[in-house]
């Protein structure tokens, strides 16, 4: 069925159908859809480790509004042309999952042809954020390129692409970095990095919950099948991972302050989604990956509050 014609995908799907698009042009839903501009979650989570690093290392509080500005509007552009690639891929594999079958290529709502052209259109504008950036964070964001487009492969010859997206999402940290100081980031905040990735490992598998029957049916790879039986003790040391390595990174960048205090909070976001986690529950699975956003912003609020009285206002 084609959703363009439609506009009413049926059967379960990742498709929100209701939203502020509904006042744009209805050729215009298709490409909000492609883009999951109907699903800011994706976004949030991209943006989040670069908001953990800006205010650690920017030199007053201008520099970090500017620089957290900045890496928003770079993250719903540059997630959104993740999806584009990441569709472009898997458009043969989303028709046969009935989660994705409603996507506008796999439906037949947009042609590749045009899927390209939307995909240049959207590096325009993440180009236009990277130029305001200085050199150092134009090598480095040049640098995840590779990463955005080799993700969607990783699921056809690994059980962990999870592990390929959190070196993907997790590039903010030293993008980060390097945008507030023009230089390479150190150790303290590779640690965060390196934490950063184990996140985005633990939440994406649970995300990968919802598809694991669809997954086993048509070959598609995921740390959800791959850990299998083990699926809680993987995503529980992921998560023990994390918050450890972050923990690492922001004391040798700052010593003891508020971060402390976020981190900590994170944790026991962390812990109380393991308790809930249950493989055969793909709609708990779902809201328990969107509740990441608030584990994120619990430790960007207190890496900012420690900004603040660090710089003041």
């Amino acid at each position: 069925m084609n959703m363009h014609e439609t506009d009413t995908p049926q059967g379960h799907t990742d498709i929100q159908l209701l939203g502020w698009w509904q006042n744009l042009p209805k050729g215009w839903h298709p490409y909000v859809y492609l883009a999951r501009l109907d699903r800011p979650i994706g976004w949030w989570l991209l943006l989040l480790p670069a908001w953990w690093v800006i205010p650690v290392a920017s030199a007053d509080s201008g520099q970090m509004g500017l620089l957290m500005l900045l890496f928003m509007i770079g993250a719903i552009t540059m997630r959104a042309a993740g999806c584009v690639i990441n569709d472009m891929w898997d458009r043969d594999i989303d028709i046969k999952i009935q989660r994705t079958q409603s996507r506008p290529l796999a439906s037949g709502a947009i042609s590749m042809g045009m899927a390209f052209i939307f995909l240049v259109c959207l590096g325009i504008i993440g180009l236009a954020v990277l130029v305001q950036l200085p050199p150092m964070a134009i090598f480095i964001g040049i640098g995840s390129l590779p990463l955005v487009a080799l993700y969607p492969l990783a699921k056809r010859v690994t059980w962990f692409p999870q592990f390929v997206l959190g070196l993907t999402f997790a590039w903010g940290v030293p993008l980060g970095v390097a945008a507030a100081t023009n230089q390479a980031p150190s150790l303290s905040f590779w640690l965060i990095y390196a934490g950063s990735v184990a996140w985005v490992f633990g939440y994406d598998t649970i995300y990968a919950v919802q598809d694991m029957v669809d997954d086993r049916q048509s070959g598609v790879k995921s740390s959800a099948l791959g850990l299998g039986k083990n699926l809680h003790k993987g995503v529980g040391i992921a998560y023990a991972i994390a918050i450890l390595l972050l923990s690492a990174g922001f004391y040798m960048t700052m010593g003891f302050g508020l971060w402390f205090v976020g981190v900590s909070l994170m944790g026991l976001h962390l812990a109380q989604q393991l308790r809930q986690l249950d493989a055969g529950d793909p709609a708990m699975a779902l809201r328990l990956f969107k509740s990441n956003r608030n584990a994120g912003l619990i430790l960007t609020i207190f890496a900012v509050a420690d900004h603040m009285l660090r710089v003041g206002l």
